[in-house]
């Protein structure tokens, strides 16, 4: 949801400026793996001191259009701001800022509030163009710390990561500035900028999007991105060495009541044993151990497998994010390959703080509409050509994406089925869900594209924002129990086609702007204020209320479908496609809202993980031989679902990972209270007597001892 995310992101491109001289300039956004040009930003500085802006792109058939102006006070701070137009998924942008001296007020389409304020402060915008950061960047220049408070609330901070020299291609020089800044959202955010006193943003790099350049210096995107790369993951190298704490030697987990993710059932006190990243033993609560060199005490705690996603797109940043919520493998669902790949490497190096990530390799057809990533082919060659190329590094699955040429369907599914390769994805353009089961698909993605099946015909747009809107508008009248409706149901059944229905994404289906969109609301409050402020901002063109009970009730028969397949025995699985982790913990509450009891829910978020991206011989239980992706929860999530929240240690890969330690580092307030600690144990064997109770209890004593 990257094109979501710059919608919503109050990002920029320009600066602070002394005289008022009238300029133009405009900046090109261009897709990475396209290489063409997807959208603009004119930016135009009057003589008056007022700056207009008009910013969009269209990425995937959807895209904001913004119009904005503003004017800057003498610390190069907004003293007025207006933004209209519409967000990415069409909502409606109306938002006004103003501060006169120590008053501050401001008012959107979601929120309104003013406060006192004293000395220098940026207004961070709900939805806004580049510009508005290339404000923000002038301004931090000018502070003598790189630290400049944020309106409503929050600090932004900024330092230079590098420099460089680059010449356009008409044989222009300059140096820019490579730039981290924290404090908005939950990574942090690099660009490029000028030089000197008065810096404004020369670009931004976004690997697997794009890039947004001034126009004329496109050629010196490559030359900044390896710099930038360089930059990032030295960032990262540290943050992973500093949060994932490896487990060397034998590792016991004691007294742990393992989630049985076959049986969806608890089982008595266990204590599990660790080595080298692997499960070697599960043993009775207390049976006696010989030379541990760490233990720990689970406490009672619950333990679940490793949670599975099987929708993310992941990002060099999210896998923290992953970690801190237990979700210890991730299914990607298209992504830009190079990227991808680095990042793989990247994590088996241990550089890299992530999940165990299984790839769907992504095929995209030519079109106006098409989403640039993966590959975009022409003919059945070329996706031929792409699958062998997926097939050759280990993908598992392949995802077919909406703009993919319908004629070729079925022979390219049937190729990528010789290659061993499962076959997924969205609906192609002018075919309806069913044609694609007859065509050989194996699993679908999202509930919108399972429902258009009823409300689509052969001539109906569905790459744009129809795809969200028909299932909106007419969902509410479709009749469940339909001869149509109940063939469907039971040909997904018969068949075994695996829905992934990623309920929590769509959840912003019915949200008004202003209200809290649903599966973020248990989140809400432990969230830096930035994000939990756009947690309110509505995302669909909602009119009026009568328009919202209906986009309402299609969404609550969306969930309720859900129920009704997973009751058929249509395989069902847990996909986010939003926010890392904590989008993955509301799918799973959201399928108890279907029906689904609270174990069967973990069950679908761990042995069907597994099933679905065919590690059951590695992952999606806790058993003698398989990896050691352990999760322990405070609570009973078999009981409350809210509970698998409540993550309290994770060990995967040979690590053991502390939630509180990357919440802290992410201005997050924890989940829980206090974690289960390593415990080193006695280095000799030990001579154990009295049965298991002893055992323990000897054991207990030598880890304080040596602890």
């Amino acid at each position: 949801m990257l094109t979501k995310r710059l919608a919503v992101l109050p990002l920029a491109l320009a600066a602070a400026f002394g005289a008022h001289a009238a300029t133009t300039t405009k900046y090109l956004i261009i897709s990475e793996n396209a290489n063409k040009q997807i959208g603009q930003q004119i930016v135009e500085r009057q003589d008056d001191g007022l700056t207009k802006v008009s910013f969009g792109y269209k990425d995937n058939g959807r895209g904001p259009d913004l119009e904005e102006q503003f004017r800057l006070g003498a610390d190069g701070t907004m003293t007025e701001y207006s933004v209209k137009g519409n967000s990415t998924f069409g909502a409606v942008v109306n938002e006004q800022f103003s501060r006169k001296g120590d008053h501050a007020q401001w008012k959107s389409t979601s929120e309104q509030g003013e406060k006192t304020v004293s000395g220098a402060a940026a207004y961070l915008p709900l939805n806004s163009s580049f510009e508005v950061e290339s404000v923000a960047i002038a301004a931090l220049a000018k502070t003598p710390d790189g630290k400049l408070p944020l309106l409503p609330s929050g600090t932004l901070s900024q330092r230079v990561l590098d420099s460089v020299e680059v010449t356009s291609a008409t044989g222009q020089k300059q140096t820019v500035n490579l730039v981290a800044q924290t404090g908005i959202g939950l990574s942090p955010s690099f660009y490029w900028t000028t030089s000197g006193a008065n810096p404004r943003l020369f670009g931004v790099i976004m690997p697997g999007f794009g890039n947004v350049l001034e126009e004329g210096w496109q050629t010196v995107a490559p030359v900044l991105a390896q710099r930038q790369k360089t930059a990032e993951q030295q960032m990262l190298t540290d943050a992973a060495a500093k949060l994932q704490h490896p487990l060397t030697g034998l590792t016991v987990v004691r007294n742990a009541r393992i989630f049985d993710s076959e049986k969806a059932t608890v089982g008595q006190p266990s204590d599990i044993y660790v080595l080298r990243g692997r499960i070697t033993s599960i043993q009775p609560a207390g049976s006696p151990t010989r030379d541990a060199d760490n233990v720990i005490d689970a406490a009672g705690r619950i333990v679940l497998p490793g949670l599975f996603d099987l929708h993310g797109h992941v990002d060099r940043w999210s896998g923290a994010l992953n970690m801190s919520t237990g979700v210890t493998s991730v299914r990607d669902m298209g992504n830009d390959n190079a990227q991808l790949q680095a990042m793989l490497d990247e994590t088996a190096a241990g550089k890299l703080l992530a999940p165990q990530v299984v790839p769907a390799g992504f095929l995209e057809g030519e079109s106006p509409y098409s989403a640039n990533n993966g590959f975009v082919i022409k003919d059945l060659k070329q996706a031929k050509d792409a699958i062998d190329w997926y097939a050759q590094r280990g993908y598992p699955q392949l995802k077919i994406y909406n703009s993919f040429p319908k004629a070729i369907l079925k022979d390219t599914i049937a190729y990528a089925h010789s290659r061993g390769m499962r076959v997924s994805g969205h609906i192609p353009a002018g075919l309806r869900a069913q044609e694609a089961l007859d065509a050989g698909y194996d699993e679908i993605q999202h509930i919108n594209q399972v429902l258009l099946n009823f409300l689509v015909k052969p001539d109906t747009e569905t790459r744009n924002l129809n795809r969200f809107v028909l299932p909106s508008e007419k969902v509410a009248d479709l009749d469940f129990n339909s001869r149509p409706v109940k063939d469907f149901v039971a040909l997904l059944a018969k068949k075994q086609i695996s829905i992934d229905p990623t309920l929590a994404t769509f959840a912003f289906l019915k949200q008004r702007d202003g209200d809290m969109n649903e599966p973020y609301a248990a989140v809400a409050s432990h969230m830096p204020p930035d994000v939990a402020r756009g947690f309110k901002v509505g995302t669909m063109k909602i009119d009026g209320d009568a328009q919202l009970k209906r986009y309402e009730k299609s969404y609550a028969k969306m969930v309720q479908f859900v129920g009704i397949m997973y009751k058929a025995g249509v395989p069902i699985v847990a996909g986010t496609d939003d926010i890392a982790g904590f989008t993955l913990h509301s799918e799973l509450a959201l399928l108890v809202k279907a029906g689904l009891t609270p174990a069967q829910a973990l069950q679908v978020a761990t042995r069907n993980g597994a099933r679905y991206t065919r590690t059951t011989n590695d992952r999606g239980s806790i058993a003698a031989g398989k990896l050691a992706d352990i999760v322990l929860v405070d609570g009973d999530p078999t009981r409350n679902i809210e509970d698998v929240r409540k993550v309290s240690a994770v060990i995967t890969r040979g690590y053991l990972i502390y939630p509180q330690e990357i919440d802290a580092a992410l201005g997050i307030a924890p989940f829980v209270g206090e974690a289960p600690k390593v415990m080193k144990a006695v280095p000799a064997a030990v001579t154990y007597g009295g049965g298991n109770d002893g055992a323990r209890a000897r054991i207990e004593a030598s880890a304080k001892k040596h602890e």
